[in-house]
């Protein structure tokens, strides 16, 4: 009776052992990752530009599910091992004081041997997840440029440099994985030398009469409860080494302190008018000469401003400013007479509406895309924005309308089809400023024609700044900014432009066909 109760409680407590550790480890990790995601996504747009996406989505996943490894296991057979050391050691002690003490005698040493292999071993595992890390950000990139790579017959070159750093990251685990291994034997050797002392001594001391041969066979059995558990110490401590380099690298990333903080100041988007100043405004990417020196642009609410300029002249840092994706050296950016560092952030985002030339479309339905950012639209809306947009006519001959999927990055649809669908993204959000960032730079002219058709109804009531290379998209802008390396060096009207001897005379001509 008295062995199946003892069978049935040790089966008891192993499931729930193995539930709820494994519970825990699942939890920790889910927690765990969802704070660094939210962490990651106030970080300013500077952060991602200097790392890897391949190196963060390693961090996010790999070195997050590295906890699971020492937590469903490791954990609780720490607390075991106490438990074990305590009861039994006390056992020993109250049965047999002095050989008690060869029974301990090994467990300082091991516990001296686990600190300095802790120290020893911590700076291989870190390296083993810097090099996890190379992987994950050299399959990342040529992935998203496959086509590059096929294009350019590159698959032999892109192998070999993927084999290099796999090379890395199997050296590295070998290192690690060298000096682990030699952890478990020394454990066994030292309850080896003190199991061998305690049968013998104890041993003698039956033979002497010293001690009963109950008691000794007591100690022999106890003492095997005893150390021999010791010997799982290596394993766990390697765990515990490979998921400490992990959570240490996922603690960086959110340590990682925000550049950006929002403001507290709330702004209804119904309260907007749309005004923008730019006043005394110094900004510089890092790592790179000053681009703004006290850069002064003021943009009436409800009027169109077209922004035009060479690459590199400052055109979508105005708008990358404007959302707050970089700090300001110095100098402000206004709102409404609000200075848009004391707004708070997703307000600030909520009033405006961005098109940008590279149009990210992510994994999922045309519809899906279309409302993304306006999870209360209805069909309908969604509908008549893909209307206004000029995109319902192709949206109708795709194979299931507007439940298609895209495929990542949009990548099923044209550059033209992508485009006006960021479009009708940005009609649906209906916000009070409208941003257009070179959005026909890279689309043909009748998409462009489209895309002005569109413009004329989206412009109507809030303010619109239009970056271009085509004069054509601004032409009809209220005004038009000039830029040259952070200044602005022209302003007017086209016609007024058009007739003044300067950079954007000479562009006009060159579009137009005038000087041919």
């Amino acid at each position: 009776m008295l062995s199946f109760f003892i069978w049935s409680a040790e089966s008891l407590f192993e499931y729930l052992y193995g539930f709820l550790w494994r519970n825990l480890a699942q939890t920790t990790q889910h927690n765990l990752r969802l704070k660094a995601y939210d962490h990651l996504q106030k970080l300013e747009m500077a952060f991602f530009e200097s790392d890897s996406s391949g190196r963060l989505l390693s961090v996010m996943n790999d070195d997050i599910n590295q906890l699971e490894r020492f937590l469903n296991h490791g954990a609780n057979q720490i607390l075991q091992l106490i438990v074990t050391v305590s009861l039994v050691g006390g056992a020993m002690a109250f049965v047999a004081p002095r050989i008690a003490l060869l029974a301990f005698l090994p467990i300082p040493i091991i516990l001296l041997g686990s600190l300095n292999f802790q120290r020893l071993l911590a700076p291989r595992y870190r390296e083993v997840r810097e090099r996890a890390g190379n992987i994950s950000a050299r399959l990342s990139n040529n992935l998203g440029g496959i086509l590059t790579i096929k294009s350019f017959t590159t698959e032999k070159w892109e192998l070999d440099r993927l084999r290099i750093e796999s090379e890395a990251y199997r050296q590295s685990n070998k290192r690690a994985i060298k000096l682990a291994a030699a952890f478990i034997p020394l454990i066994r050797f030292a309850i080896l030398f003190a199991f061998l002392a305690i049968l013998i001594l104890g041993g003698l001391q039956t033979w002497q009469g010293g001690m009963a041969i109950g008691t000794y066979s007591f100690l022999v059995f106890i003492t095997q409860r005893l150390l021999w558990p010791l010997t799982t110490l290596g394993q766990t401590l390697d765990d515990y080494q490979r998921s400490m380099a992990s959570t240490n690298r996922v603690l960086d990333l959110i340590d990682t302190p925000i550049q950006i903080a929002s403001g507290s100041k709330k702004l209804a988007i119904n309260q907007i008018n749309g005004q923008v100043k730019f006043e005394n405004v110094c900004f510089g990417y890092e790592d790179r000469p000053a681009l703004f020196k006290n850069f002064t642009l003021v943009i009436p609410s409800g009027q169109t401003i077209g922004i035009v300029g060479a690459t590199g002249s400052g055109k979508s840092s105005i708008i990358k400013l404007l959302l707050r994706l970089y700090p300001l050296n110095s100098g402000k950016i206004y709102l409404d007479g609000h200075s848009i560092d004391t707004l708070r952030l997703k307000d600030l985002r909520n009033c405006i509406a961005l098109v940008s030339q590279e149009v990210y479309l992510f994994h999922g339905t045309v519809a899906e895309n279309i409302a993304y950012g306006s999870n209360k639209s209805t069909k309908n809306d969604i509908v008549e924005a893909a209307r206004i947009s000029e995109a319902l006519d192709f949206i109708k001959l795709l194979p299931n309308g507007f439940e298609t999927v895209v495929g990542e990055r949009g990548q099923r649809l044209s550059g033209g089809q992508r485009q006006r669908i960021a479009l009708a993204r940005a009609i649906l959000k209906n916000a009070p400023i409208l941003i257009l960032d070179e959005a026909t730079a890279a689309v043909d002219n009748e998409t462009e024609a489209a895309i002005q058709r569109s413009l004329n109804y989206l412009t109507r009531n809030r303010t619109t700044i239009v970056i271009a290379h085509r004069l054509s998209t601004v032409r009809n802008a209220d005004q038009i900014v000039v830029m040259d390396r952070g200044q602005i060096i022209q302003k007017g009207s086209h016609s007024s432009l058009a007739k003044v001897t300067g950079p954007y005379q000479d562009l006009w001509r060159v579009q137009s066909g005038e000087n041919q």
